[in-house]
């Protein structure tokens, strides 16, 4: 099949793990012909925006990349917020897409798609939204101007043409159907993946992993990982796991302390032997560590690596908001403060919880709901 991938309302770089590089390598590695058609703004490695120039070329994965310069008609800084290219119909018209997924629901050239979907309607168009209100809309101009004067009438022309709205959380699902007044028919939820790791490398990287850290033969890895800041709940954890002294306990933190929490946080760390903390870690070390931990600790806020975690068959400790309930049916707990973390150590030391079966469902979930296989699949129905 012939599968184009719209990058035209957010950043799209060809080195990075992003969503839609996940699925758009998916598709090529299915044999699928791809085709990526993306803006010429993107952000370096400080995630600082930056333009490139605009050409076609081919990536490392076979994939052809085409980056559009902004519509010349208008000024530049206008043409980025408002999202307006030329010659988008002319490359779907070129290609002959049987399914086109746009990666974010703002812009002008939905509108674009919405022509070409109409004059072939056998094509399937699935349009995916990451934005809730944490990310965007954020000031009045943004929330008033933009989204609700100038992207929401595009997505309502839209509605008729698109297939489904796929949303990766709870919140986006939300400002979808209650900013952006998308029915609930329309609306799918279509999460961040990862990739499900194999039992041969599974096996292998939990046993040297857990050599190296010096695991009991029946100890219990806890791992927590990324910007280690208040929010983060790396003080109240650390509190946690010092008030329950089992000795086949282990707790590793991979990433960094910010000024905020690092002077607490190394007292903490210095005043148990059970715990380490190794700084940042490579995309392969933290799939090693994750493998080798038992339980993956997110007592604070939102992270992709949570995903990561379910495919290297982690239960979960993750703090109680709205949109992890469905990654903790019956692989771990949800909680609000330290307390609730406490609860949850003693529930696992009493041998109360079952962790053999915790990470039996989290691998289950991870290779039906969240591989990029299964994903990309979604795609192209």
């Amino acid at each position: 099949m012939k599968v184009a991938h719209l990058c035209l309302s957010n950043y799209y770089m060809d080195d990075r793990a992003y969503q839609e590089n996940e699925l758009i390598e998916e598709h090529a590695r299915q044999g699928h012909q791809v085709l990526v058609i993306a803006s010429t703004q993107v952000l370096n490695t400080e995630r600082q925006r930056e333009f490139v120039a605009p050409g076609r070329y081919r990536n490392d994965h076979g994939v052809d990349v085409v980056r559009l310069a902004y519509h010349p008609a208008l000024p530049h800084g206008l043409a980025k917020s408002l999202r307006v290219h030329r010659g988008v119909y002319r490359l779907l018209e070129e290609f002959a897409p049987d399914a086109i997924l746009f990666h974010g629901m703002c812009g002008w050239e939905l509108l674009t798609v919405r022509r070409y979907k109409r004059a072939h309607p056998e094509v399937k168009f699935y349009v995916d939204t990451h934005t809730d209100f944490i990310n965007s809309a954020r000031g009045p101009v943004s929330k008033w101007g933009l989204h609700y004067l100038y992207y929401r009438p595009i997505v309502h022309r839209c509605l008729n043409a698109i297939d489904r709205v796929l949303y990766i959380s709870a919140l986006t699902g939300r400002f979808a159907r209650d900013f952006y007044g998308v029915p609930t028919d329309k609306l799918e939820f279509y999460p961040l993946g990862g990739h499900p790791v194999p039992d041969d490398e599974y096996q292998r990287l939990r046993e040297t992993t857990r050599a190296d850290l010096a695991v009991p033969a029946h100890g219990t890895l806890f791992v927590q990982s990324g910007k280690q800041a208040s929010h983060k709940k790396i003080l109240e954890a650390l509190r946690a796991f010092a008030e329950v002294p089992d000795p086949d306990f282990r707790l590793v933190i991979a990433g960094s302390l910010l000024e905020e929490v690092r002077e607490e946080a190394e007292a903490l760390i210095q005043a148990d032997p059970r715990v380490r903390f190794l700084g940042w870690q490579s995309p392969e070390q933290l799939k090693a560590l994750l493998c080798a931990a038992d339980v993956y600790l997110q007592p604070g806020s939102q992270s992709s690596t949570m995903q990561t975690s379910l495919c290297c068959r982690c239960a979960l400790i993750l703090e109680d908001i709205e949109g992890h309930q469905i990654y903790t049916e019956g692989t771990g707990w949800r909680v609000t403060d330290q307390t609730g973390i406490v609860a949850a150590l003693q529930e696992i030391q009493s041998g109360a919880a079952d962790l053999g079966a915790m990470k039996g469902r989290a691998e289950a979930l991870a290779r039906n709901k969240l591989d990029y296989a299964v994903l990309a699949r979604r795609i192209l129905h």
